[in-house]
């Protein structure tokens, strides 16, 4: 018998189906002010019936997924009193898994014969050694656990498989029937799929195929081979390839770079590796020498991006001796590219070296977001709408950018005409629900204001959350540690197992089901997903609340923004822990939170960080530091508490600026969002905690240079 005693008070109330947690508020169906977890247990888990399916017919490739059978359910609950037993031998085999212990896995598995996650332990066993696997194998897995989560990541697993192999028979057998359809590669496997065989590809599948191709972090092999087949059909030019080099390079994915621009011109990828060491030498060598004019163009083009990269100014004056020899688009590019590195430098400069460009339709979305972000700031209206109108639709359409555009026209307008379509655009993006819809309300004269409560769930409602099992396996996972996988089933079955996901009324259960578990992140990321309506007892809950707001009193700080800050960092997981190391439900780093205890002068070990009370005296003190240390402005304390005082300081300095458009120009894209969502929460709880109205653009403010004389008070904060 395995066996490991390793379950937390939380993992055991949600085993055995114990009542909340004492001190824990926000639950669908209690009023913000007062919000507590209903006393009633949640539903035991149900096992799967496994019924298998008949064997899957060979099918055409390109077809929407066919409509699955829902999961069956068991008829009798799971006896909870035996869990800490029970999942040892998951524990085990997840462990195998990360080791990759191949036999391990087979001796374990018979053991996990009967338990709700079997089908995690069967398919741990499979997919450690999937590329060796059977067909048969394979399909027997299929038909056995068909309906689950672990049958579609199975088939993804799959797919990528033969995708690699370029078995397009067994392929096309499985993509009809994959229901996730979120993986970028199975995507791009399947239009290569079609281009080989001869197969009609449209210009949206291309299209896709590119966007797919050009989002990739690192090389992969179907979104590679994809661009590779439809560059030879002529849907995808070499334009097309230079410039994934280009945004590859730019972002130091030299293996990305190296591949683009060998299918736009074979062995120019070793070019491209001397350009990664040094752009400059490689401009002034010789081995531009053996390009014929156009491919050398490109090259130099690539080269002029990296050095863009690393020295805006630099760039522009190798673009005095280079320029002339580029072509249109690539001038434009690289002009694009300096400007968008002055722009991220806060460069006043900035708008001087965009307006190079001749053509703004040559420039990527990224650069036109930066020229509209450095028009913003010197408050130059037409330049932002220019930047905005050139935009590709998605990036057009998006919340920032509809706002911007109609604040643009609203700034430019010349009649009452021009304002009222501006404002036909704020009222579309309007609402509660966001930071740009809030700022488009305040726009029109609104605020944020706790919404209505939608209706109650049904008894109906609420049964089958509790009876779904997948939901119920995930919760299972997260609960006995393992949340990265339970996270992956939750995600699923509430995102993606239909098309569209669940319906609002489904999701708002299932809302309610991780509330009453306790599992926050889950609480409020289903709950964000519902557009009917909102529940902010669901979207905004308060656990911990007493202790929340006595460390919130204690360190002078309004309780709103120490809860909107949590929500951010770590939608209250009390054991969250980040890739760099920072801990607790407000992520402190160890080196901060041993600085922090030094100053307050509290007796600190390492190992209290993961207390809810220590983490909460030293990340609200903490805060209160940098609170004073950016005279009590929120964004820049909130920059300053994701990125480091370090980064604000700098960015403050330059004209005084509407907080919005300082916020928009925030070079890091973490740290932006990161403000942006912390003051939207803050609006969000301070309407709650106060039963008031609110404003976002209050928190916001005007920010610029710290007044004349005063010092760097906070020179020592980490």
């Amino acid at each position: 018998m395995y066996y490991r005693t390793i379950l937390t008070p939380l993992a055991a109330a949600v085993l055995t189906g114990a009542a909340c947690l004492a001190d824990i508020a926000g639950c669908a169906a209690s009023p913000p002010e007062s919000a507590r977890l209903a006393s009633a247990p949640p539903a035991p888990m149900r096992a799967l019936v496994q019924t298998p399916s008949q064997p899957l017919p060979q099918m055409p490739p390109r077809q929407p997924p066919v409509a699955q059978a829902q999961p069956a359910l068991a008829a009798a609950p799971i006896n909870w009193s035996a869990a800490p037993a029970d999942n040892s031998v998951i524990l085990d085999m997840h462990d195998a898994f990360v080791r990759g212990d191949q036999a391990q896995l087979t001796a374990l598995l018979p053991l996990a014969h009967g338990h709700p996650l079997e089908p995690w332990a069967a398919y741990w066993a499979l997919k450690a050694r999937l590329e060796s696997a059977q067909p048969a194998e394979v399909q027997a897995f299929l038909q056995r656990w068909a309906g689950t989560y672990q049958e579609d990541r199975l088939r993804n697993d799959w797919l990528l498989v033969a995708g690699k192999r370029r078995d397009w028979a067994s392929f096309a057998a499985e993509y009809l029937n994959f229901r996730m359809r979120d993986d970028p590669q199975v995507a791009c496997y399947a239009v290569a799929m079609d281009a080989l065989q001869g197969a009609t590809v449209s210009a949206d599948d291309a299209a896709q195929a590119r966007r797919n191709w050009f989002a990739q972090r690192d090389l992969d092999d179907g979104c590679l081979l994809a661009a590779n087949v439809l560059h030879q059909r002529g849907q995808m030019t070499d334009t097309d390839l230079w410039r994934r080099a280009r945004v590859a390079l730019e972002a130091g994915r030299q293996a990305l770079a190296r591949a683009a621009a060998a299918l736009a011109a074979p062995q120019a990828d070793t070019d491209v590796a001397q350009i990664q060491d040094s752009a400059v030498r490689y401009l002034f060598g010789s081995s531009l020498d053996r390009w014929q004019p156009a491919v050398r163009a490109q090259l130099v083009a690539l080269a002029l991006v990296k050095a863009a990269a690393q020295d805006p100014d630099q760039a522009a004056e190798l673009m005095n001796r280079w320029g002339s020899a580029l072509p249109g688009e690539a001038r434009n590019w690289v002009w694009g590219a300096i400007g968008k590195e002055a722009a991220l430098h806060l460069s006043g400069d900035a708008l001087n070296d965009y307006a190079h460009v001749g053509r703004l339709a040559d420039l990527n979305d990224d650069m036109l977001a930066w020229l509209a972000r450095a028009a913003l700031r010197q408050e130059r209206w037409q330049a932002v709408q220019a930047a905005i109108d050139a935009m590709r639709g998605p990036a057009r359409q998006s919340p920032a950018w509809v706002y911007w555009s109609a604040r643009a026209r609203i700034a430019l307008a010349r009649s009452t005409a021009d304002q009222l379509s501006a404002g036909k655009d704020l009222a579309r993006i309007a609402g509660v629900s966001g930071y740009y819809p809030k700022l488009a309300l305040e726009e029109l004269g609104g605020d944020t204001a706790v919404p209505p409560a939608p209706a109650p769930l049904t008894a109906q409602e609420t049964d089958a959350a509790r009876r779904n099992p997948g939901l119920a396996r995930a919760l299972l996972m997260i609960a006995i540690g393992l949340r990265p996988e339970g996270v992956r089933e939750w995600n699923y079955w509430t995102n993606l197992y239909q098309k569209g996901g669940m319906s609002d009324r489904q999701r708002y259960a299932a809302a309610a089901l991780a509330c009453q578990a306790q599992v926050w992140d889950r609480c409020i990321n289903t709950s964000d997903r519902t557009r009917g309506f909102m529940d902010y007892s669901q979207r905004f809950p308060m656990p911990y609340r007493s202790a929340v707001q006595a460390a919130a009193r204690q360190a002078g700080i309004d309780p709103a923004y120490v809860y909107g800050l949590i929500r951010q960092e770590s939608r209250f997981i009390t054991v969250a822990r980040s890739s760099v190391g920072a801990s607790g439900l407000m992520q402190l780093m160890p080196a901060t939170a041993r600085w922090t205890a030094r100053r307050i002068g509290l007796d600190y070990s390492p190992g209290q960080l993961q207390e809810r009370s220590t983490n909460l005296l030293l990340g609200t003190s903490y805060l209160k530091l940098i609170l004073d240390d950016f005279d009590g402005s929120q964004p820049l304390a909130a920059a300053a508490y994701n990125a480091g005082p370090r980064h604000p300081r700098a960015w403050r300095m330059g004209p005084t600026l509407e907080g919005a458009i300082w916020v928009e120009n925030i070079p890091l894209a973490e740290t932006r969002n990161y403000v942006q969502q912390v003051l939207a929460n803050t609006t969000d709880y301070a309407a709650i905690l106060t039963g008031q109205p609110q404003t976002l653009k209050s928190r916001l403010g005007r920010i610029g240079p710290p007044p004349m004389g005063t010092g760097d008070s906070g020179a020592g904060l980490p």
